[in-house]
Protein backbone atom coordinates (compact mmCIF):
# COMPACT_ATOMS: atom_id res chain seq x y z
CA UNK A 1 0.00 0.00 0.00
CA UNK A 2 1.18 3.65 -0.60
CA UNK A 3 1.65 6.23 2.31
CA UNK A 4 -0.70 9.09 1.52
CA UNK A 5 0.96 12.47 0.10
CA UNK A 6 0.65 15.09 3.09
CA UNK A 7 3.09 17.56 1.30
CA UNK A 8 5.42 16.60 3.64
CA UNK A 9 7.05 13.95 2.21
CA UNK A 10 7.63 12.82 -1.15
CA UNK A 11 6.46 9.03 -2.08
CA UNK A 12 7.72 6.46 -5.03
CA UNK A 13 5.32 5.30 -7.52
CA UNK A 14 3.36 8.41 -8.02
CA UNK A 15 4.10 9.77 -11.51
CA UNK A 16 2.69 13.71 -10.47
CA UNK A 17 5.02 12.99 -8.20
CA UNK A 18 8.29 12.01 -9.21
CA UNK A 19 10.31 14.95 -9.84
CA UNK A 20 10.46 15.59 -6.06
CA UNK A 21 10.96 11.86 -5.72
CA UNK A 22 14.05 11.69 -7.68
CA UNK A 23 14.79 15.00 -6.69
CA UNK A 24 15.41 13.49 -2.60
CA UNK A 25 16.34 10.43 -4.06
CA UNK A 26 19.56 11.30 -6.02
CA UNK A 27 21.04 12.58 -2.45
CA UNK A 28 20.49 8.44 -1.30
CA UNK A 29 22.10 7.26 -4.43
CA UNK A 30 25.20 10.10 -3.57
CA UNK A 31 25.55 9.18 -0.32
CA UNK A 32 25.17 5.44 -0.41
CA UNK A 33 28.95 4.80 -1.06
CA UNK A 34 29.97 5.92 1.89
CA UNK A 35 27.29 3.89 4.42
CA UNK A 36 28.99 0.48 2.70
CA UNK A 37 29.44 -1.71 5.74
CA UNK A 38 28.24 1.17 8.25
CA UNK A 39 25.97 1.16 10.95
CA UNK A 40 23.29 3.82 9.56
CA UNK A 41 20.84 5.66 11.51
CA UNK A 42 18.76 7.77 9.30
CA UNK A 43 16.59 10.32 11.32
CA UNK A 44 12.93 10.90 9.63
CA UNK A 45 12.60 8.43 7.66
CA UNK A 46 9.25 9.17 6.06
CA UNK A 47 7.92 6.84 3.50
CA UNK A 48 11.11 4.43 4.10
CA UNK A 49 12.59 3.82 0.49
CA UNK A 50 16.14 6.01 1.34
CA UNK A 51 16.73 3.79 4.23
CA UNK A 52 16.11 0.56 2.43
CA UNK A 53 18.38 1.73 -0.04
CA UNK A 54 21.24 2.63 2.14
CA UNK A 55 20.29 -0.91 3.92
CA UNK A 56 21.65 -2.71 0.15
CA UNK A 57 25.13 -1.44 1.40
CA UNK A 58 24.96 -0.99 5.19
CA UNK A 59 25.67 -3.64 7.87
CA UNK A 60 22.93 -2.17 9.31
CA UNK A 61 20.21 0.24 9.12
CA UNK A 62 17.87 1.92 11.42
CA UNK A 63 14.93 4.24 10.58
CA UNK A 64 13.42 6.82 12.83
CA UNK A 65 10.15 8.81 12.33
CA UNK A 66 8.12 10.66 14.51
CA UNK A 67 4.96 10.23 12.26
CA UNK A 68 3.12 6.84 13.51
CA UNK A 69 1.81 6.31 9.88
CA UNK A 70 4.75 6.53 8.44
CA UNK A 71 6.88 4.26 10.66
CA UNK A 72 4.08 1.48 10.37
CA UNK A 73 4.64 1.69 6.42
CA UNK A 74 8.24 1.28 6.62
CA UNK A 75 8.35 -1.35 8.93
CA UNK A 76 5.86 -3.16 6.94
CA UNK A 77 6.98 -2.46 3.35
CA UNK A 78 11.18 -2.68 4.12
CA UNK A 79 11.59 -5.50 6.29
CA UNK A 80 15.10 -5.34 5.99
CA UNK A 81 15.45 -1.60 7.66
CA UNK A 82 14.68 -1.59 12.01
CA UNK A 83 12.09 1.05 12.63
CA UNK A 84 10.91 2.61 15.37
CA UNK A 85 8.90 6.04 16.02
CA UNK A 86 10.41 8.63 18.02
CA UNK A 87 11.05 12.51 18.96
CA UNK A 88 14.20 13.44 17.10
CA UNK A 89 15.34 15.53 19.47
CA UNK A 90 15.61 12.50 21.59
CA UNK A 91 17.05 9.71 19.77
CA UNK A 92 16.52 6.52 21.83
CA UNK A 93 20.25 5.40 21.14
CA UNK A 94 23.15 5.10 23.36
CA UNK A 95 25.77 7.53 22.94
CA UNK A 96 28.41 6.58 20.66
CA UNK A 97 26.99 3.92 19.06
CA UNK A 98 26.47 5.00 14.77
CA UNK A 99 28.86 4.80 12.23
CA UNK A 100 26.78 7.05 10.07
CA UNK A 101 23.22 9.16 10.34
CA UNK A 102 21.79 10.29 7.72
CA UNK A 103 18.74 13.13 7.71
CA UNK A 104 17.49 14.06 4.07
CA UNK A 105 14.64 16.79 4.11
CA UNK A 106 13.94 16.84 7.67
CA UNK A 107 15.82 19.50 9.95
CA UNK A 108 14.06 22.52 7.83
CA UNK A 109 10.45 20.52 9.32
CA UNK A 110 12.10 20.68 13.43
CA UNK A 111 11.20 23.54 16.02
CA UNK A 112 14.37 22.51 17.64
CA UNK A 113 17.25 22.16 14.82
CA UNK A 114 20.28 23.03 17.65
CA UNK A 115 18.69 19.91 19.76
CA UNK A 116 18.72 17.85 16.97
CA UNK A 117 22.34 18.44 15.87
CA UNK A 118 23.18 17.80 19.56
CA UNK A 119 21.74 14.59 19.28
CA UNK A 120 22.76 13.50 16.17
CA UNK A 121 26.60 13.84 17.51
CA UNK A 122 26.12 12.32 20.87
CA UNK A 123 25.01 9.23 18.92
CA UNK A 124 27.73 8.58 16.52
CA UNK A 125 30.91 7.36 16.90
CA UNK A 126 34.33 9.47 17.25
CA UNK A 127 34.79 9.93 13.61
CA UNK A 128 30.93 9.04 12.50
CA UNK A 129 29.80 11.13 9.49
CA UNK A 130 26.80 13.15 9.41
CA UNK A 131 25.18 13.67 6.27
CA UNK A 132 21.74 16.37 5.88
CA UNK A 133 20.16 17.53 3.42
CA UNK A 134 17.26 20.63 2.85
CA UNK A 135 15.79 23.06 0.48
CA UNK A 136 18.02 26.27 -0.04
CA UNK A 137 16.20 28.86 1.89
CA UNK A 138 17.89 31.32 -0.70
CA UNK A 139 16.00 29.80 -3.84
CA UNK A 140 13.06 27.62 -2.17
CA UNK A 141 11.67 30.37 -0.21
CA UNK A 142 12.76 33.27 -2.04
CA UNK A 143 13.05 36.99 -0.42
CA UNK A 144 10.85 35.63 2.47
CA UNK A 145 11.92 36.05 6.27
CA UNK A 146 8.99 32.59 6.62
CA UNK A 147 8.67 29.37 4.59
CA UNK A 148 6.40 29.14 1.71
CA UNK A 149 5.79 25.36 2.68
CA UNK A 150 3.69 25.59 5.60
CA UNK A 151 5.01 21.67 6.63
CA UNK A 152 8.58 24.04 7.61
CA UNK A 153 9.12 25.82 10.47
CA UNK A 154 13.10 27.62 9.50
CA UNK A 155 14.86 27.01 6.24
CA UNK A 156 18.18 27.87 5.71
CA UNK A 157 20.98 28.87 3.56
CA UNK A 158 24.39 27.12 3.44
CA UNK A 159 25.89 29.15 5.15
CA UNK A 160 23.44 28.91 8.25
CA UNK A 161 23.30 25.10 8.01
CA UNK A 162 26.89 24.66 8.24
CA UNK A 163 27.29 27.26 10.96
CA UNK A 164 24.32 25.33 13.02
CA UNK A 165 26.60 22.09 12.06
CA UNK A 166 29.53 23.51 13.55
CA UNK A 167 28.34 25.04 15.84
CA UNK A 168 27.15 21.28 17.37
CA UNK A 169 30.83 20.42 17.80
CA UNK A 170 30.78 18.68 14.02
CA UNK A 171 34.15 19.13 12.36
CA UNK A 172 34.98 19.15 8.34
CA UNK A 173 31.57 20.37 7.87
CA UNK A 174 31.30 20.68 3.80
CA UNK A 175 28.03 21.88 2.23
CA UNK A 176 27.26 20.89 -1.54
CA UNK A 177 24.41 22.30 -4.31
CA UNK A 178 22.10 20.21 -6.19
CA UNK A 179 21.05 21.97 -9.64
CA UNK A 180 19.21 20.55 -12.33
CA UNK A 181 21.45 19.18 -15.26
CA UNK A 182 21.01 19.86 -18.99
CA UNK A 183 18.32 17.54 -19.64
CA UNK A 184 15.93 19.18 -16.25
CA UNK A 185 17.42 23.12 -17.88
CA UNK A 186 15.77 21.59 -21.00
CA UNK A 187 12.65 20.89 -19.53
CA UNK A 188 12.48 24.39 -17.57
CA UNK A 189 13.08 26.26 -20.91
CA UNK A 190 9.82 23.72 -22.31
CA UNK A 191 7.84 24.90 -19.42
CA UNK A 192 7.56 28.34 -19.28
CA UNK A 193 11.25 28.76 -17.46
CA UNK A 194 10.56 26.50 -14.58
CA UNK A 195 9.11 22.73 -14.43
CA UNK A 196 8.89 23.15 -10.99
CA UNK A 197 6.77 26.66 -11.17
CA UNK A 198 4.58 24.65 -13.86
CA UNK A 199 4.16 21.66 -11.47
CA UNK A 200 3.02 23.86 -8.42
CA UNK A 201 0.88 26.44 -10.62
CA UNK A 202 -1.42 22.57 -11.47
CA UNK A 203 -1.35 22.02 -7.83
CA UNK A 204 -2.54 25.37 -6.71
CA UNK A 205 -4.64 25.49 -9.93
CA UNK A 206 -7.13 22.95 -11.02
CA UNK A 207 -5.61 20.25 -10.52
CA UNK A 208 -5.34 19.18 -14.36
CA UNK A 209 -2.14 17.97 -15.32
CA UNK A 210 -1.42 18.91 -19.17
CA UNK A 211 -0.16 15.45 -20.80
CA UNK A 212 3.04 17.11 -21.75
CA UNK A 213 3.97 18.24 -18.69
CA UNK A 214 2.85 15.26 -16.74
CA UNK A 215 5.04 12.84 -19.17
CA UNK A 216 8.00 14.76 -18.63
CA UNK A 217 7.44 14.82 -14.67
CA UNK A 218 7.03 11.47 -15.02
CA UNK A 219 10.35 11.02 -17.12
CA UNK A 220 12.20 12.82 -14.74
CA UNK A 221 15.58 10.69 -13.32
CA UNK A 222 18.60 11.09 -11.08
CA UNK A 223 20.76 11.40 -13.66
CA UNK A 224 18.93 14.44 -14.20
CA UNK A 225 20.40 16.27 -11.41
CA UNK A 226 23.93 17.51 -10.54
CA UNK A 227 25.58 17.65 -7.21
CA UNK A 228 28.72 19.77 -6.47
CA UNK A 229 30.48 22.47 -5.28
CA UNK A 230 29.81 25.22 -7.56
CA UNK A 231 26.78 28.08 -6.86
CA UNK A 232 25.96 26.84 -3.65
CA UNK A 233 23.53 29.79 -3.11
CA UNK A 234 21.86 28.57 -6.67
CA UNK A 235 21.22 25.38 -5.71
CA UNK A 236 17.87 23.69 -4.99
CA UNK A 237 19.14 21.64 -2.45
CA UNK A 238 21.62 21.59 0.33
CA UNK A 239 23.34 18.32 1.00
CA UNK A 240 26.09 18.48 3.95
CA UNK A 241 28.66 16.10 5.37
CA UNK A 242 30.52 16.56 8.54
CA UNK A 243 32.64 14.22 10.68
CA UNK A 244 32.27 14.14 14.54
CA UNK A 245 35.29 14.85 16.21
Amino acid sequence: MTLPLTGERTVPGIAEENYWFRRHEVVYEELAPRCTGATVLEAGCGEGYGADLLAGVARRVLALDYDAQAAAHAARRYPRIGVARTNLVALPVPDCAVDVVVSLQVIEHLWDQDGFLRECRRVLRPGGTLFVSTPNRITFSPGRDTPLNPFHTRELSGAELGGLVADAGFADVEVLGLHHGPRLRALDAAHGGSIVEAQTAVVLGDGIWPGALLRDVESVRCADFDLGADEIDASLDLVLSARRA
